[in-house]
């Protein structure tokens, strides 16, 4: 069974959410976080670092 990559980030972001109840300023925070560092220069060791 194949599962889009959105949805399954979309279902672990919502149990996580529900589960652990993190502050909402600590979602807003994560999710600009990594926006950011995917579009920097430290994209690629993050990449190179991951796989």
């Amino acid at each position: 069974m194949d599962v889009p990559l959105w949805f399954a980030l979309l279902v672990v972001g919502v149990l996580g959410v529900k589960l652990i109840r993190p502050p909402w300023w600590l979602i807003g925070v994560l999710l600009l976080g990594g926006f950011l560092l995917a579009d920097s220069i430290l994209a690629p060791v993050i990449d190179t670092a991951l796989k």
